[in-house]
């Protein structure tokens, strides 16, 4: 492969017009910060679902010494809805320890940010590379597709991973390592796509092993799925008037310290939803809403009932900040399929 010709025609491709992002920066240096941002939020969710959450967040916080003061519960109402809420608690760690102990200054090296609490390799790379210009190996799920279809990498995810990250290397282009990350991420998201690649616009395609054997959407090699756990739980909407009883989830484990619906544990076990309820009341169930987490599956049944007092409840008018799984789950009480059925009060 000859590597040179390929950076070359890589990089003209992406200058002739990539990616318009709001956090991307041409013929300047980026904002650390909101490339930091940008790159947290993105690990787990499309442009397009990110891009909203990025423009408030600088508008509420503009530069990472303000995020270092803002109120946790705050911050984790404006990420609902990105999901992966450890990542939010990971950022506040980190926005910390970037004004507390580096003067509101991102480090300008891949070391220098690994070392930050929540900062993984990729997202060191990444900052590294897109910030700072650095000469750093920025591997996502773009660049693994890229990579895997150029040298037909037969080896199935997750233990392809390695030799991607080895080949990734080999290609990037050290004259220009923030732009060269970016065209490869670009090169994934636009024309060498999961299905339906778009060879005949493909910049590289002269040296893509996959193309030329005529098999580019058999990589990556994935290894079979794993069938997700299900899990079985209740959650209540206590209703008083228009307002609804809203509990701090504990700090530790799923959706830690966000605000939330009360709710059975989430066991193998269908629950005894009124015998486990927060509160007598005249519980009526709703119905059942389906929700995905990266490692179960939940079936959630739906109770409501008008209430006067919940004890250590947040009575709240405003659900907007409430994790998905709360949303649906409130959202439900005012879908056209009618209330199931009355059980007695406890």
């Amino acid at each position: 492969m000859d590597v040179s010709a390929l950076r070359v025609a890589q990089l003209e491709w992406y200058d002739a017009g990539s990616r318009e992002l709001p956090w991307r920066v041409r013929d300047g240096q980026a904002d650390p910060y909101a490339v930091w941002l940008s790159e947290v939020m993105l690990q787990q969710t499309t442009v397009p679902h990110a891009t909203p959450y990025w423009l408030e967040f600088l508008r509420r916080w503009p530069t990472v010494s303000d995020l270092a003061v803002a109120d946790d519960a705050e911050v984790m109402s404006a990420w609902a809805g990105l999901g992966y809420y450890a990542r939010a608690r990971n950022l506040l760690a980190c926005a910390r320890a970037v004004a507390g102990d580096h003067g509101g200054v991102f480090p300008d090296t891949e070391e220098g940010l690994r070392a930050l609490p929540g900062v993984g390799p990729y997202t060191a790379a990444a900052v590294a590379a897109i910030a700072f210009d650095r000469f750093a190996h920025v591997v996502d799920g773009n660049v693994e597709r890229v990579v895997s279809r150029l040298f037909r990498i037969s080896t199935p995810l997750p233990g392809a991973k390695p030799e991607m990250r080895a080949r990734a290397a080999e290609l990037t282009d050290s004259g220009r390592p923030g732009d060269w990350a970016q065209a490869m991420m670009d090169l994934g998201a636009l024309v060498c796509r999961p299905k339906g690649p778009l060879c005949d616009r493909c910049p590289v395609t002269p040296w893509c092993e996959a193309r030329a054997v005529g098999d580019p959407e058999t990589y990556p090699v994935k290894a079979p799925k794993m069938v997700r756990p299900r899990r079985y739980g209740a959650a209540y909407v206590l209703r008083r008037g228009d307002e609804v009883a809203l509990v701090r989830r504990p700090a530790k484990g799923l959706l830690g310290g966000m605000l939330g619906l009360p709710t059975t544990d989430w066991s193998g076990a269908r629950p005894d939803a009124v015998a486990e309820a927060p509160v007598r009341a005249d519980w009526q169930k709703v119905g059942e809403i389906e929700h995905v987490f990266t490692h179960f599956s939940l079936t959630l049944e739906v109770w409501t009932a008008e209430v006067e007092a919940l004890d250590g409840a947040i009575w709240s008018r405003d659900i907007s900040g409430l994790p998905s799984v709360f949303l649906k789950a409130v959202r439900l009480l005012s879908s056209p399929a009618k209330r199931e059925r009355r059980a007695p009060s406890r």
